[in-house]
């Protein structure tokens, strides 16, 4: 039996199982490669059942020097740089070299389960047609006890997926909300590089906060007509670093994640989405300014905090990003919004709002 990609049945597998790569960026950080490869060596299907490419991202280097250590002993890995600061370029260049049918992601800071490429065969082979994405768990390896204050609906910002289960994005077959991460998530890559891989205007570049990148890839592929596919079997665990622990990281990542949805929905092709969303988050930030008052490393009133921070980053994304002729109120509202020292996205300056970033990120 098989059925559409949006159908709950398990299809026949097919005949043939699909080829892996497994690819991971890294910047500056071989002390998680150097883990994160022991995991892929200890793999079930073996060394001659998948490659391995690494993407060295502008790392400094003496570390480019010990990422060509560590990746040198494995019979099936690569390593390659790529001058471009961002993670979407590594991860493009990634896909355009590999000749696997799909390119399976993982964050340097990653550990595959023992049957991660297994796992990842045996779904792909079982769905008719193979779907465009797949995803699945990530699990915490905590660096630091999480906080009491932490709100639990906010582990999703740590990239964490505890859901079990299996269904298609979008549909009422997954929780409301479940995205696919780049922290584990694998793609059919000719589909990918056909679409143009991941946007290089998304991603963390520096001090450039911009994400999903890999929702907008899953989302784009998925209208395109192929499944986005959850499986929990597929599981990876996410080394969580003490460092992100704190409430000022919580509302800076909050922010930026506030910006990119609006960046991610207009990439889409949605801005109407935006407009229809930015009076909310305007009434959001005017009642829960006050909170705004105290430390940023304070943990008081995280709950309005949380909320302030990522309406600021929607609406600052949604009103300066425009460039075209406003009425005398929009542009009155746009130079408050510069009054108060938060940054200023525009859209259409993003490109080069990572290059000056990339500047840093070396």
């Amino acid at each position: 039996m098989t059925t559409t990609h949006h159908g709950e049945a398990a299809t026949p597998p097919t005949a043939r199982v699909p080829s892996v790569t497994a690819c991971l960026v890294t910047h500056d950080r071989p002390h998680y490669v150097r883990s994160c490869l022991e995991s892929l060596r200890q793999q079930t299907v073996g060394p001659d059942g998948f490659d391995i490419v690494v993407v060295d991202s502008c790392s400094a280097p003496a570390v480019s020097e010990e990422l060509a250590a560590l990746v040198a002993p494995l019979p099936n890995a690569r390593l390659l740089r790529v001058d471009r600061p961002g993670a979407s370029a590594a991860r493009n260049l990634g896909a355009e070299v590999s000749e696997a049918d799909f390119i399976a992601y993982l964050d340097d800071d990653a550990l595959a389960m023992p049957d991660w490429i297994e796992q990842i065969q045996r779904v792909a082979a079982t769905r008719d047609p193979w779907p465009g994405v797949l995803a699945g768990r990530v699990l915490p390896v905590w660096e630091a006890p999480l906080p009491d204050w932490w709100p639990d609906s906010l582990r999703g910002v740590l990239s964490i997926i505890e859901w079990e289960g299996t269904g298609e994005f979008r549909t009422p077959q997954v929780p409301d909300g479940l995205e696919p991460y780049g922290v584990n998530m694998i793609v059919q890559r000719r589909p990918l590089l056909e679409m143009g891989g991941f946007a290089d205007r998304l991603g963390r570049v520096g001090k450039l906060l911009l994400s999903d990148e890999d929702v907008q890839v899953g989302w784009r592929l998925q209208d395109r007509g192929y499944s986005a596919w959850y499986d929990s079997s597929i599981v990876v665990r996410h080394q969580i670093q003490a460092r992100r622990l704190r409430p000022e990281w919580l509302l800076e990542r909050l922010y930026w994640q506030g910006a990119s949805t609006v960046a991610t929905r207009r990439i889409l092709g949605a801005p109407e989405q935006v407009w229809r969303e930015l009076p909310r988050r305007l009434v959001v930030e005017a009642i829960t300014l006050p909170s705004s008052l105290l430390p940023q490393d304070s943990t008081a009133l995280l709950a309005l905090r949380w909320r302030l921070a990522y309406a600021r980053g929607f609406t600052r994304m949604a009103l300066m990003g425009e460039h075209k002729k406003r009425s005398l109120p929009g542009r009155l509202l746009r130079a408050l919004l510069r009054r108060d020292g938060e940054p200023v996205i525009p859209t259409l300056d993003i490109g080069a709002r990572a290059d000056e970033a990339g500047k840093t990120h070396r």
